[in-house]
């Protein structure tokens, strides 16, 4: 429920937090405000909820000079152990974001009332991992006698960001909320704009001159602890952006393109070549004889030689570094990265543009301009009538114009193509009057997924063993390549038992090898022999065996295919195609007796066939799962549970043979 500022452009800087410090002071009674929340009844509606929210208020400021002032008053109480977690306030600061004050007091069952002390307050950096180095730091209280019962009221008051001229007011939570309150205080005739995300919008109260209050009543928890394959939480949640200032404009078209106008702005001469920085671009296309290959050693140059590590002080976590610093530095972060790509591909004629995104799909929404974005990528600008198949992850403009999608912070995915978290997602384009929300594309499902050729001998005892080569592309390639820079080869190894053991009992391993790990414009190979212990199953003079001799195509859902009805839409994951054909070779005296029945599944969001046949002394098994969505709506859980159920009983078929 606390106030999100994308403070970041996060996945490549860090994830948003919250934080503060505080000063000694003399010990205060609750406030009136928070012993009268703290007198609001729990509401019969809670379910199992550990925690309530009675109140989260929050009230800005702004002066003419648009510097805001921030305050937030939350009042929480604990109705089981596990709910006091929802009462250890926080709240981040920075550099440029001062602290005023934080307070919190604890009124107990009992009525006794106790004030945090400056023990009970801690103080940590935002971000424990390596590759990030950020001088935001995050105040966090433990206040005392927090047992079930108890009331937690918190608040702060804090300078946010001088060059910010907007909020991001997530009024939802993961516990119920019975007011939600958002007040903004502006000068004289100053203008305010909003958008609304997972909420109708709200008509404010109009409590003084430009002094408007916004409240919600009663809203529900986001609960999604026992729910799978569900969009992110901060897709779902609901929220609402309030801007001022220069963003203050009306339609979510016209939002758009004021929020691309302020980043544009913001990185303004960020990507001007430096003489170095443009020698290499030229010498790395020198010789290129087509628009992919110019792109392709680019975009590899910066994948494997700019190294992703994040430097950020106040502003940073907003602007990029110059694009020379970054290429004489060799590292960045995501904006970073497509700050130097932007400056090189500008070096050798090509024009590209910043590309607001979010890591989780569904967070950034058309019909609700905001940056609550994490990511920051690459729109490249395709020539007219370009239609290089090579060049799949295009999008169109309302103006027309032709823009690929690349992502150089991941190392993984070559140019052409996007990582499936991405595909079927929004972004915000920063390219000034063309500042626009676009959607990028859902890739075809032959861009993705494993190709397996297997070739098997079956033994009279039932044993198993063979070779088997698979082939993977896009997405699954880019995971496996990136266990395979992680890791030793001895965790490879047992990665690999443990992953083929798991539709395979009875695994041997006898060597494995991979081949174009390097290339990431090849499908990456593998190669395995193996050996199965009592594969087939003797049942009298008859032997029993599965003809799928591994993998599993099934997408189980446990709640949807309990047939409980489904709220939200139902993540596949990515598009792919998955095709296996093994050939078995049967033992001496043994022939086919009964197979499965083909089975033929279209969906529309998914497709599955399988074929078992006799040819020539061998069992020949051909299977293909194709799907073409990233998603499907929740009233298609029907759909889903049937096509899962036939993919299910499918799997669990069997092949008879008799002597």
């Amino acid at each position: 429920m606390r106030i999100f500022s994308a403070a970041v452009w996060v996945l490549c800087m860090g994830l948003l937090g919250v934080g503060a410090a505080s000063a000694k002071e003399k010990k205060m009674p609750a406030p009136a405000w928070a012993v009268d929340a703290a007198k609001t009844p729990t509401p019969a509606d809670v379910g199992d909820a550990p925690a309530v929210v009675l109140l989260d208020e929050y009230v800005i400021t702004v002066d003419a000079e648009h510097r805001a002032v921030e305050r937030e008053r939350t009042v929480v109480r604990i109705l089981k152990p596990q709910g006091r977690e929802y009462a250890h306030c926080s709240i981040s600061y920075d550099v440029d974001e001062k602290l005023n004050f934080f307070h919190a007091w604890t009124i107990a069952a009992d009525g006794r009332q106790f004030q945090a002390l400056d023990e009970d307050f801690t103080d940590h950096g935002n971000y424990a991992d390596a590759t990030l180095q950020f001088t935001e730091q995050t105040r966090v209280v433990k206040p005392q006698a927090n047992d079930p019962g108890a009331v937690v009221a918190c608040e702060t008051e804090q300078q946010l960001r001088s060059y910010m001229s907007f909020e991001n007011w997530q009024m939802q939570g993961s516990i119920p909320v019975v007011q939600a309150a958002l007040e903004l205080a502006l000068p004289p005739g100053e203008h305010f704009a909003t958008s609304w995300r997972g909420h109708e919008p709200v008509k404010p109260a109009e409590l003084g001159p430009n002094h408007l209050r916004w409240e919600i009543w009663n809203m529900p928890r986001l609960d999604l602890e026992n729910q799978h394959a569900t969009p992110s939480w901060s897709a779902l949640a609901a929220r609402m952006s309030v801007f001022w200032g220069d963003l203050a404009v009306q339609g979510a078209e016209r939002q758009w393109q004021a929020i691309g106008a302020w980043g544009a702005k913001l990185e303004e001469h960020r990507t001007d070549p430096t003489p170095e920085l443009a020698a290499k671009a030229q010498e790395l296309v020198a010789g290129a004889p087509d628009l992919y290959t110019k792109l392709s050693r680019i975009t590899d140059y910066i994948q494997k030689n700019v190294r992703y590590f994040v430097v950020i002080r106040g502003i940073g976590g907003w602007q990029a570094h110059p694009a020379g610093q970054i290429f004489r530095n060799h590292y960045g972060d995501c904006k970073d990265k497509t700050t130097l790509l932007i400056a090189m591909l500008k070096s050798v004629g090509v024009d590209a543009y910043y590309f607001h995104v979010d890591s989780r799909r569904g967070v950034i929404d058309p019909k609700a301009p905001s940056l609550a974005g994490n990511h920051m990528i690459t729109a490249i600008a395709l020539p007219a009538g370009d239609k290089d198949a090579r060049l799949a992850a295009r999008v169109t403009t309302k103006s027309g114009k032709t823009l690929l999608i690349f992502d150089p912070t991941d190392e993984e995915t070559p140019v052409g193509l996007t990582r499936a978290a991405l595909q079927g997602a929004w972004g915000n384009l920063f390219d000034g009057a063309d500042s626009q929300a676009l959607l990028m594309p859902v890739l075809a499902p032959e861009t993705a997924g494993v190709e397996r050729a297997g070739s098997f001998t079956l033994a009279l005892n039932g044993d198993l063993s063979g070779t088997l080569h698979e082939t993977y592309r896009g997405d699954v390639a880019g995971n496996e390549r990136s266990f395979l820079k992680e890791n030793e080869p001895k965790e490879i190894r047992r990665r690999l038992e443990t992953s083929l053991g798991h539709s395979m009992a009875g695994l041997s391993l006898k060597s494995y090898a991979f081949q174009q790990m390097e290339a990431l414009d090849k499908p990456l190979g593998l190669n395995l022999e193996f050996s199965l212990s009592s594969y087939a199953s003797p049942a009298g003079p008859l032997l029993l065996l599965k003809p799928r001799v591994l993998g599993s195509d099934a997408h189980l859902v446990p709640e949807v295919m309990a047939g409980k009805p489904r709220q939200f839409p139902i993540e596949l994951g990515q598009p792919g195609r998955w095709h296996d054909r093994y050939e078995i070779a049967l033992p001496e005296g043994y022939k086919v007796d009964e197979v499965p029945d083909p089975v033929s599944l279209d969906a529309g969001f998914a497709s599955y066939r399988t074929s078992v046949a006799a040819s020539e002394g061998k069992l020949v098994y051909e299977r293909e799962y194709v799907v073409r969505a990233v998603e499907i709506p929740a009233e298609k859980a029907g759909d889903f549970r049937r096509f899962e159920a036939a993919i299910l009983t499918d799997e669990a078929s069997a092949v008879v043979l008799k002597k």
